[in-house]
């Protein structure tokens, strides 16, 4: 990989690929439902750990595969990984303004422990990986 496509292949180029990603019973992005927990980006392999609405949700390994094959189609990516993890739990206060807006859910009151302040700033614990999932 030349460095050029490296310096390309930032966190906010990943969040903005996925919002490409859906639920498809839901009509907002997975980055703007505040599914996405992290991104580690180790040369031209990504990682993402993230969350769905629900633990039954009978499309998770469909999303995963969706999420998968966006991150390898970016330039500099020859391979990714997704983790589903069920922790912290996914709250509609995760969403961002666009995403309540879009389903009519208006300003929702209190935060949920660990939630994203914006959309696009991931808790990552400081060690350059997602902590005990991906990158690990």
């Amino acid at each position: 990989m030349n460095s050029s496509t490296h310096s390309q292949l930032t966190e906010g180029a990943v969040l903005e690929a996925l919002r490409d990603c859906h639920d498809p019973e839901i009509p907002v992005d997975i980055v703007n439902l505040g599914l996405i927990y992290c991104v580690t980006i180790v040369d031209d392999w990504v990682g993402v750990k993230m969350t769905l609405t629900s633990p039954g949700c009978p499309a998770s390994s469909v999303i995963a595969e969706q999420v998968k094959t966006r991150l390898r189609s970016l330039p500099g990516v020859s391979d990714a990984d997704v983790r589903i993890v069920w922790y912290p739990e996914w709250t509609p206060a995760r969403m961002s303004e666009e995403a309540r807006k879009k389903l009519g859910r208006g300003r929702v009151e209190g935060k949920s422990e660990g939630r994203m302040e914006s959309v696009g700033k991931l808790p990552v614990d400081g060690r350059g990986d997602c902590g005990d999932g991906v990158g690990s």
